[in-house]
């Protein structure tokens, strides 16, 4: 699938929902420079902060001798490569998703100081899962649990294609990584999130979407900063994107699900 360079063009792709507004407003094949992107955080009522308290800021690379989080936390200065889709995708997220992105940059500068305290120099469990979830993050809020439960079981065929009509109802996803929705440009085979599972009420998926990306965002916050929550990388479920209904035109044939390359079955736990 060729790479989409269109702003707008994005914005009506599936999975870009949460960062549609802007991508819409800012339209074109050019991505908007760090003055933009800063006048955004200057129009919001309550704009993103970093966890160390204070507003933050898109800046360029440099000038800095610690690492990104650290800089984050210390500064409240994101590193956004000027004309890059990563980096710009990062900023949207964190107008999508401020109160989320703060408690994960919390989260990533609580454990890089016990490393250091302990005096270890690997990045550890939680640092992992945390950047794991921040660059291919996706949430899928439900209605049903039973559908949640086929996705925990890894039941794609019967969840994306025998239930089709029940997933458009009631699961929205909602991505939360940055680096796959760079990823979601050209769709690649094999293409996996990592994915938290919420439950919600049945009238939820009919509600606005912005009230939607709000409540995921409250609670994904309330939910990472359990000291306990999504402490390892495969804490997390795996969920292969091009599955979902209406991310890929060829998922509209029964016999697509039934590549396990892709739609893989659960693994088998070892005998106690």
């Amino acid at each position: 699938m060729a790479q989409i360079e269109d702003l707008c063009s994005l914005a009506r792709q599936p999975l870009f929902e949460p960062i549609a507004e802007w991508l819409g407003r800012f339209g074109g094949a050019s991505l908007p420079a760090l003055a933009a992107l800063n006048a955004l955080i200057e129009g919001c009522a309550v704009p993103p902060r970093a966890a160390g308290g204070t507003p933050i800021r898109f800046v360029p690379p440099g000038g800095f001798d610690g690492g990104y989080e650290e800089r984050v936390f210390a500064r409240s200065e994101v590193e956004t490569r000027p004309d890059n889709w990563h980096d710009c995708f990062n900023a949207l997220a964190w107008l999508a998703y401020p109160r989320t992105k703060r408690v994960l940059n919390g989260r990533h500068h609580a454990a890089l100081v016990a490393q250091r305290a302990a005096g270890r120099r690997e990045r550890g469990a939680v640092r992992d899962a945390v950047t794991q979830f921040d660059e291919c993050g996706i949430v899928v809020a439900g209605a049903d649990p039973i559908l949640l439960d086929l996705l925990r079981g890894h039941a794609w065929k019967e969840l994306f294609w025998q239930r089709r009509a029940q997933v458009a109802r009631d699961l929205r996803f909602f991505v939360f990584g940055h680096a796959t929705w760079d990823q979601l440009r050209a769709p690649f085979f094999g293409l996996t999130a990592k994915a938290v599972l919420l439950e919600v009420p049945a009238d939820w998926p009919a509600q606005p979407l912005s009230q939607q990306i709000a409540a995921v965002d409250a609670r994904l916050a309330e939910i990472f900063s359990r000291h306990e929550a999504y402490s390892r990388p495969r804490d997390f479920q795996p969920l292969p994107l091009l599955g979902i209904p209406g991310v890929v035109p060829h998922n509209a044939e029964r016999d697509y699900y039934d590549d396990t390359r892709q739609f893989r079955p659960p693994r088998k736990k070892s005998p106690a």
